[in-house]
C-alpha cells in the first residue's frame, strides 16, 4: 500500500527569530520521524491570510500570537496545532492543542542570572501592549510577581513601538527613566530588540554597561549581537523544542490519535552570558569610569597613560584604587580585556587568527601567539580546534 502524503501549511512570519526557530524545530521532527508531509510555506516565508483558501490542506501549525491568524482559524475543521506564548489565565488559550513558550520561566531565568551576578535592584523594560503582543504584558506581570515575592521595589518602563518619526523622542524618554534607576540595577528587556534600545540609550547618556547598569534580553537573536558595541546577554527560548513538539502533536492527530488540549509549556534553554551582564561589584566611581573606558578601548592599543589622561588623575591615585577595588594593576586589566576579546572571537567567529590579532590591538601575530599561549597554555590555533 502506498504511503499517504499529507499537505501541511506552516503559518508563520519567518522574518521573526521566534517563528524561524519554531519552523526549524518542525523541520527537525520531520527529519527525525520521516513523516510523509508535503510542507507548504510561502517563497518569502511570510504567509498571507488567504493561503489556506487556495490549497487543499490536511494539517496546520500556526502562530496564534498573531491575532489575524487566530481569527482566521477560529472555526476551521482542519487538524490544527497552535503555537504561541503562555497565559497566566487559562481561559485565554485557544480551543486547539497549544504549545507555548513559558513566559514566567523566561523572566525567572533572567532574574536568577542577574541575582547571581550580585545585583540587588531590578527593572523591566517592555512595550506598550498591542493585541498581538500580549506576551509583553505576560512577561511584565511575571516580573512584577517576582519582585513582590522577593520584596524588591518595582521599576517598570513600557515604551511605544519605535519608528523613524518617534525614534529620538522615545530615546529621550528612555534615557530619563534610566537616570531614575538606582546604581547597579539589572534590567530585563522584553526582547533583544528592546535590550538594544537600552544599550544605545546608555551609550548616549554615558551610563556604563555593565559597571553601572546591566542588561539582559530575551530571544538570543544573533543579529542583535552585531549591532551593539556591548555584546548582549540573552535568554534563549526553547523555540525549536516548541516546533518539534507541535509537529509531533500534529502527527498524532493525523494518525487518528487523541491529543490533549492542555497547553504544553516549554521552558527556556539558558542564559547566554555576555558583556552586558559581566558585572563586577565596584563602588569607586573613578574605577567604574576607568573600567568603562578600558572595555571600549583596550583593543585600540591603549596604554595606562591614556586611561590616566582620560580621567585626569595621577597613576599612583588610580593604581591604588584599582588595587583596593580589584586587586589588579591597570595594565593587567587592559591585558585581560584584550585577551578576553580575542578568546571570544576565536570561539564565536570564523575570522582569521591574523585578523583577530589586528582587531585586538596586538603589534604582530607572533606576539599574539606568545601572549595567548602564556595565558591559556595553548596557541590560538589549538584553542580554536577544541571541541
Amino acid at each position: 500500500m502506498a504511503e499517504q502524503y499529507y499537505k501541511i501549511a506552516l503559518l508563520f512570519n519567518a522574518n521573526k527569530v521566534y517563528d524561524r526557530q519554531v519552523v526549524e524545530g518542525i523541520g527537525q521532527y520531520i527529519q527525525a520521524s520521516q513523516c510523509t508531509w508535503d510542507i507548504f510555506v510561502e517563497d518569502e516565508f511570510i504567509y498571507h491570510a488567504d493561503t489556506i483558501n487556495h490549497l487543499s490542506i490536511d494539517g496546520i501549525i500556526a502562530d496564534f500570537d498573531d491575532p489575524t491568524t487566530a481569527e482566521l482559524l477560529k472555526q476551521t475543521h482542519i487538524p490544527t496545532i497552535a503555537v504561541g506564548s503562555s497565559y497566566k489565565q487559562t481561559g485565554f488559550y485557544p480551543h486547539f492543542p497549544y504549545v507555548a513558550t513559558d513566559n514566567t520561566k523566561l523572566i525567572e531565568v533572567a532574574f536568577s542570572h542577574l541575582q547571581q551576578k550580585g545585583l540587588s535592584h531590578f527593572a523591566f523594560y517592555g512595550m506598550q501592549v498591542e493585541s498581538e503582543k500580549h506576551w509583553s504584558k505576560e512577561r511584565k506581570n511575571a516580573f512584577v510577581a517576582l519582585m513582590e515575592k522577593h520584596h524588591h521595589p518595582i521599576y517598570l518602563y513600557e515604551g511605544k513601538p519605535v519608528q523613524a518619526q518617534n525614534w529620538l523622542a522615545e530615546q529621550e524618554k528612555l534615557i530619563d527613566w534610566l537616570k531614575t534607576l538606582p546604581p547597579h540595577t539589572g534590567i530585563i528587556a522584553v526582547t533583544d530588540a528592546r535590550a538594544r534600545h537600552l544599550l544605545q540609550a546608555c551609550e548616549y547618556s554615558k551610563i556604563a554597561v555593565p559597571e553601572e547598569l546591566c542588561v539582559v534580553g530575551i530571544d538570543n537573536e544573533e543579529l542583535i549581537q552585531y549591532l551593539s558595541r556591548v555584546s548582549l546577554s540573552s535568554v534563549e527560548q526553547g523555540t525549536r523544542e516548541i516546533g518539534y513538539q507541535a509537529a509531533k502533536l500534529l502527527h498524532r492527530l493525523l494518525n487518528g490519535q487523541k491529543v490533549a488540549h492542555t497547553p504544553l509549556l516549554i521552558p527556556p534553554i539558558s542564559v547566554h552570558a555576555r558583556n552586558s551582564t559581566d558585572y563586577r561589584s565596584l563602588s569607586d566611581p573613578l574605577v567604574i569610569q576607568a573600567m568603562h573606558y578600558i572595555r571600549h578601548r583596550a583593543c585600540q592599543g591603549i596604554k595606562v597613560e591614556q586611561v590616566l589622561d582620560h580621567l585626569e588623575t595621577s597613576r599612583s591615585n588610580l593604581e591604588q584604587r584599582f588595587k583596593k577595588e580589584m586587586n589588579k594593576t591597570i595594565h593587567r586589566v587592559i591585558h585581560e580585556e584584550k585577551i578576553l576579546r580575542a578568546k571570544q572571537l576565536l570561539q564565536q567567529t570564523d575570522i582569521s587568527i591574523q585578523e583577530i590579532s589586528e582587531i585586538c590591538g596586538y603589534p604582530s601575530i607572533q606576539y599574539f601567539y606568545s601572549v595567548f599561549k602564556k595565558e591559556f597554555g595553548m596557541t590560538p590555533t589549538e584553542f580554536r580546534k577544541q571541541p
